[in-house]
């Protein structure tokens, strides 16, 4: 499989090279535009051996919540299931649904809620996980998640389009989500 993936890339270099070759006979006054062959950096060499610790770097659009931190394993929401991940997981892109990421470090354990967004977990024992929103558990209202399950469960039941349906269907998805994190 690796013989492959290495014919390939060297079949696109050789790809690369030939669009160059063909852009200057067209436009030998401009530079060639950068292609994605190009811009592409090889990926980290996987270790020889596993590391004892998985380093977890955890942002939002608007701040870094944990940066380049060594733990024993991360479970995160994804649309899949839940996911553990520990040392030497296998390279892996996981969508995140509403629910509870949580960071095991000994025997502590921080739960942040987490809206939606991304885990990348890269051979390395580096996972990189990006949220659209997210929030430490312990500084979520019970009663706020409570009135807001509520609302939209009564919004769901009264819309009368397409649009509203699905607007309240969300709010009652991540409001369910919030409860059982709450619960859990």
């Amino acid at each position: 499989m690796l013989r492959h993936a290495a014919r390939r890339l060297a079949s696109r270099a050789a790809v690369d090279s030939t669009f160059v070759e063909a852009w200057k006979k067209v436009a030998p006054n401009l530079e060639p535009p950068k292609t994605p062959i190009s811009l592409m950096k090889p990926r980290p060499p996987t270790p020889a051996t596993i590391p004892t610790k998985l380093t977890v770097n955890f942002v939002l659009p608007y701040k870094s919540e944990i940066a380049n931190k060594e733990v024993d394993m991360v479970i995160v929401p994804a649309t899949t299931g839940q996911m553990g991940v520990l040392p030497g997981h296998v390279a892996t892109i996981a969508e995140l649904k509403p629910g509870v990421l949580s960071v095991h470090e000994g025997n502590d354990v921080t739960k942040y809620f987490v809206s939606s967004g991304f885990a990348f977990v890269h051979a390395n024992s580096i996972a990189d996980i990006v949220a659209v929103e997210a929030v430490p558990v312990d500084q979520i209202d019970p009663a706020l998640v409570q009135k807001g399950l509520a609302d939209f469960t009564a919004k769901l039941g009264s819309a009368s389009t397409d649009l509203e349906k699905a607007e309240a269907q969300i709010g009652v998805d991540v409001h369910s989500a919030l409860n059982a994190a709450l619960t859990s």
